[in-house]
C-alpha cells in the first residue's frame, strides 16, 4: 500500500463542515466520493484540520492509502468530479506512517473584516461596520502568544484531553478597506480562532479593557469568550510539515 497526501483548497459556503457526517454535505466527503469514484474502490481519507460549516481553505490536507497506481491524469479527474468550490492542488508521496493530522507543525489561519458594505465579500469576509481602536486590537494579539492554556476559547462539546497550545505569531494587519487577523499555532481548539477574534474585538470597541481580556484568558471558562462572529471570515491558509515529508508526485 501507498500512502499519499493530498492538497486542497475550497470554499466552505455551501458546506456543513470540513469532516464527513451522517446528515450533511462535507467538504471531506466530497473528496472521498471524487476519489472513490476515479478508482472505482472506496477511498477514506483523514484530514490534517477540521474546519466548521462555512469556513474557508486555501490550503488543507488530507491522506489516504492505495495499492493502485495513480492516473497520470489523476488531478484533472478528481477536480472534474468535485464539485466547482473544491480543487485538488496536489498529490505527495510520504512515508507509510506519515499522518495528515498528526505530522503537522503548525496551521494558519486569517480572519478577514471589512467596513464598508460590499457585494462581493460578503460570504468571504465579516461586514462589520463599527469603529475599532487598532492599538487595542493589536495589544490584544500579542497577550495572546504570552498564554498557552485556551480553554476560554474552547467550545463546548470537545473531546480534546488538554487545552494547550503553543501560539507562534498573533497580530492584526491593514490592509485595503480591510482588517486581517493572522494566527499561527502548533493545533487549534474547536471554535478557537473565531473566539479570539470575537473578543478582540469587544477589546477594540473598548466594551472589554485589556485587564479583562486578560481575566477572560485566565478564567479558563469559554463563557467569557465571545464566538459569535461568523465562519465566512475565516481561512485556514496553510499547514505545515517537516520540510522534505512532502514528495510531490504531481501539481497543479
Amino acid at each position: 500500500m501507498n500512502r499519499y497526501f493530498i492538497e486542497v483548497a475550497y470554499k466552505g459556503s455551501q458546506f456543513a463542515g470540513f469532516q464527513v457526517q451522517n446528515n450533511g454535505h462535507s467538504v471531506q466527503g466530497a473528496i472521498d466520493h471524487a476519489l472513490s469514484t476515479l478508482m472505482r474502490v472506496a477511498i477514506v481519507t483523514t484530514g490534517s484540520s477540521r474546519t466548521d460549516a462555512g469556513v474557508h481553505a486555501h490550503q488543507n490536507f488530507l491522506h489516504f492509502d492505495t495499492d493502485q497506481s495513480l492516473h497520470p491524469q489523476f488531478l484533472y479527474k478528481v477536480n472534474a468530479i468535485l464539485p466547482r468550490d473544491i480543487v485538488l492542488k496536489g498529490v505527495y508521496a510520504v512515508p507509510a506512517e506519515a499522518h495528515a493530522r498528526f505530522a503537522a507543525e503548525s496551521r494558519s489561519y486569517q480572519y478577514f473584516l471589512y467596513h464598508t458594505k460590499d457585494p462581493f465579500r460578503q460570504d468571504r469576509a465579516y461586514y462589520y461596520p463599527y469603529t475599532l481602536d487598532f492599538a487595542l486590537l493589536q495589544q490584544a494579539a500579542a497577550i495572546v502568544s504570552d498564554y498557552t492554556d485556551f480553554s476560554t476559547f474552547s467550545k463546548r462539546n470537545t473531546q480534546v484531553k488538554t487545552y494547550n497550545c503553543r501560539i507562534l505569531h498573533s497580530y492584526w494587519v491593514r490592509e485595503e478597506g480591510e482588517l486581517v487577523y493572522h494566527v499561527r499555532a502548533n493545533r487549534f481548539l474547536r471554535g478557537m480562532v473565531r473566539g479570539l477574534v470575537g473578543t478582540m474585538l469587544r477589546v477594540g470597541r473598548g466594551k472589554l479593557s485589556i485587564e479583562q481580556f486578560h481575566e477572560a484568558i485566565n478564567a479558563k471558562d469559554c463563557t467569557k469568550a465571545d464566538f459569535a462572529v461568523p465562519p465566512e471570515g475565516l481561512f485556514l491558509m496553510q499547514v505545515q510539515y517537516p520540510e522534505g515529508l512532502l514528495q510531490p508526485v504531481m501539481k497543479l
